[in-house]
Protein backbone atom coordinates (compact mmCIF):
# COMPACT_ATOMS: atom_id res chain seq x y z
CA UNK A 1 0.00 0.00 0.00
CA UNK A 2 1.39 3.70 -0.79
CA UNK A 3 0.12 6.37 1.41
CA UNK A 4 0.26 9.93 -0.83
CA UNK A 5 -0.04 13.13 0.59
CA UNK A 6 1.02 16.34 -0.96
CA UNK A 7 4.34 17.10 1.10
CA UNK A 8 5.32 19.56 3.35
CA UNK A 9 8.97 21.18 3.48
CA UNK A 10 11.91 19.78 5.55
CA UNK A 11 12.06 22.51 8.00
CA UNK A 12 10.21 25.44 9.14
CA UNK A 13 12.83 27.87 7.12
CA UNK A 14 12.86 30.35 4.15
CA UNK A 15 15.33 27.73 2.24
CA UNK A 16 13.72 24.83 2.86
CA UNK A 17 10.34 26.39 1.94
CA UNK A 18 11.47 28.11 -0.80
CA UNK A 19 12.58 24.44 -2.23
CA UNK A 20 9.28 22.96 -1.37
CA UNK A 21 7.44 25.59 -3.20
CA UNK A 22 9.66 25.37 -5.95
CA UNK A 23 9.18 22.02 -6.55
CA UNK A 24 4.84 22.38 -6.00
CA UNK A 25 4.64 24.96 -8.25
CA UNK A 26 6.32 23.68 -10.51
CA UNK A 27 4.03 20.81 -11.39
CA UNK A 28 2.31 21.32 -14.43
CA UNK A 29 -0.51 19.73 -13.45
CA UNK A 30 -0.52 22.38 -9.88
CA UNK A 31 0.63 26.14 -12.50
CA UNK A 32 -0.88 25.80 -15.88
CA UNK A 33 0.50 28.67 -17.33
CA UNK A 34 3.16 29.49 -20.43
CA UNK A 35 6.29 28.49 -18.65
CA UNK A 36 7.82 31.40 -20.30
CA UNK A 37 5.64 33.34 -17.99
CA UNK A 38 5.60 31.56 -14.86
CA UNK A 39 9.17 30.78 -14.42
CA UNK A 40 10.51 34.43 -14.50
CA UNK A 41 7.69 35.05 -11.89
CA UNK A 42 8.06 31.95 -9.80
CA UNK A 43 11.74 32.22 -9.26
CA UNK A 44 11.89 36.28 -9.43
CA UNK A 45 8.92 37.07 -7.33
CA UNK A 46 6.91 34.77 -5.70
CA UNK A 47 9.75 32.20 -3.81
CA UNK A 48 11.52 35.64 -2.67
CA UNK A 49 8.49 36.85 -1.07
CA UNK A 50 6.84 33.91 -0.05
CA UNK A 51 9.23 31.53 1.42
CA UNK A 52 10.08 33.70 4.27
CA UNK A 53 6.74 34.70 5.08
CA UNK A 54 5.59 30.93 4.61
CA UNK A 55 8.13 30.13 6.44
CA UNK A 56 6.96 31.87 9.36
CA UNK A 57 3.69 30.15 9.39
CA UNK A 58 5.14 26.39 9.53
CA UNK A 59 7.09 27.80 12.42
CA UNK A 60 4.17 28.84 14.54
CA UNK A 61 2.85 25.46 13.59
CA UNK A 62 6.07 23.23 13.54
CA UNK A 63 5.56 20.60 16.11
CA UNK A 64 8.52 18.67 17.77
CA UNK A 65 8.93 16.16 15.65
CA UNK A 66 8.29 17.84 12.80
CA UNK A 67 5.73 19.20 10.37
CA UNK A 68 2.16 18.37 11.62
CA UNK A 69 1.26 17.08 8.04
CA UNK A 70 4.32 14.49 8.00
CA UNK A 71 3.80 13.62 12.06
CA UNK A 72 0.30 12.56 11.36
CA UNK A 73 1.01 11.45 7.78
CA UNK A 74 3.59 8.87 9.40
CA UNK A 75 1.26 7.77 12.48
CA UNK A 76 -1.21 6.79 9.93
CA UNK A 77 1.26 4.76 7.93
CA UNK A 78 2.34 2.79 11.14
CA UNK A 79 -0.97 2.49 12.37
CA UNK A 80 -2.01 0.75 9.00
CA UNK A 81 1.06 -1.11 9.17
CA UNK A 82 0.22 -2.79 12.30
CA UNK A 83 -3.06 -3.77 11.17
CA UNK A 84 -1.67 -4.96 8.21
CA UNK A 85 1.65 -7.01 9.24
CA UNK A 86 1.64 -8.87 6.19
CA UNK A 87 1.62 -6.26 3.60
CA UNK A 88 3.83 -3.37 3.07
CA UNK A 89 2.77 -0.05 3.45
CA UNK A 90 4.85 3.26 1.92
CA UNK A 91 4.46 7.00 2.59
CA UNK A 92 5.02 8.98 -0.05
CA UNK A 93 4.81 13.15 -0.77
CA UNK A 94 4.17 14.21 -4.18
CA UNK A 95 6.32 17.21 -2.84
CA UNK A 96 8.81 17.09 -0.45
CA UNK A 97 10.41 13.56 1.02
CA UNK A 98 9.80 11.33 0.99
CA UNK A 99 9.33 11.51 -2.67
CA UNK A 100 6.55 8.89 -3.98
CA UNK A 101 9.56 7.87 -6.45
CA UNK A 102 11.38 6.80 -3.09
CA UNK A 103 8.79 5.33 -1.59
CA UNK A 104 7.68 3.25 -4.63
CA UNK A 105 11.58 2.28 -5.32
CA UNK A 106 10.98 1.05 -1.11
CA UNK A 107 7.58 -0.99 -2.25
CA UNK A 108 9.83 -2.54 -5.32
CA UNK A 109 12.80 -3.51 -2.46
CA UNK A 110 10.21 -5.89 -0.54
CA UNK A 111 9.06 -7.80 -3.54
CA UNK A 112 6.01 -5.67 -4.18
CA UNK A 113 4.39 -6.83 -7.69
CA UNK A 114 0.91 -5.17 -6.47
CA UNK A 115 1.13 -1.49 -5.63
CA UNK A 116 -2.59 0.09 -3.78
CA UNK A 117 -2.59 3.97 -3.80
CA UNK A 118 -4.14 6.16 -1.43
CA UNK A 119 -4.14 9.81 -1.32
CA UNK A 120 -4.73 10.85 2.35
CA UNK A 121 -7.17 12.80 0.82
CA UNK A 122 -10.68 12.22 0.01
CA UNK A 123 -11.22 14.17 -2.72
CA UNK A 124 -10.17 13.53 -6.82
CA UNK A 125 -8.46 16.43 -8.46
CA UNK A 126 -5.86 16.60 -10.76
CA UNK A 127 -3.77 18.80 -9.04
CA UNK A 128 -3.45 16.20 -5.85
CA UNK A 129 -4.76 12.62 -7.17
CA UNK A 130 -3.73 12.24 -10.78
CA UNK A 131 -0.13 14.38 -9.94
CA UNK A 132 0.67 11.30 -7.73
CA UNK A 133 -0.64 8.82 -11.04
CA UNK A 134 1.76 10.54 -13.02
CA UNK A 135 4.93 9.42 -10.53
CA UNK A 136 3.32 5.96 -9.49
CA UNK A 137 2.57 5.05 -13.13
CA UNK A 138 6.01 5.91 -14.35
CA UNK A 139 8.17 5.04 -11.36
CA UNK A 140 6.06 1.35 -11.14
CA UNK A 141 6.57 0.56 -14.89
CA UNK A 142 5.00 -2.59 -15.52
CA UNK A 143 3.59 -3.83 -11.84
CA UNK A 144 -0.07 -3.75 -11.42
CA UNK A 145 -1.42 -0.71 -9.60
CA UNK A 146 -5.08 0.53 -8.14
CA UNK A 147 -5.82 3.79 -7.44
CA UNK A 148 -8.13 4.70 -4.98
CA UNK A 149 -9.15 8.41 -6.57
CA UNK A 150 -11.99 9.40 -4.26
CA UNK A 151 -13.45 8.52 -1.13
CA UNK A 152 -15.26 11.74 0.27
CA UNK A 153 -19.07 9.49 0.40
CA UNK A 154 -17.92 6.39 1.48
CA UNK A 155 -20.02 5.19 4.61
CA UNK A 156 -17.11 4.26 6.42
CA UNK A 157 -15.32 7.84 5.52
CA UNK A 158 -18.51 9.51 6.82
CA UNK A 159 -18.89 7.51 9.94
CA UNK A 160 -14.69 8.47 10.85
CA UNK A 161 -15.15 11.59 9.98
CA UNK A 162 -18.36 12.60 12.36
CA UNK A 163 -16.79 10.33 15.03
CA UNK A 164 -13.51 12.30 14.95
CA UNK A 165 -15.31 15.91 15.44
CA UNK A 166 -18.24 14.05 17.90
CA UNK A 167 -14.29 13.01 19.81
CA UNK A 168 -13.31 16.32 19.78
Amino acid sequence: ILLANLGTPDAPTPGAVKRYLRQFLSDKRVVDTSRLLWWPLLRGVILPIRSPRVAKLYQSVWMEEGSPLMVYSRRQQQALAARLPDTPVALGMSYGSPSLASAVDDLLAQGVEHIVVLPLYPQYSTTTTASIEDVVVKQADGLQITSIEDYPTDPQWVAAVADSIRNW
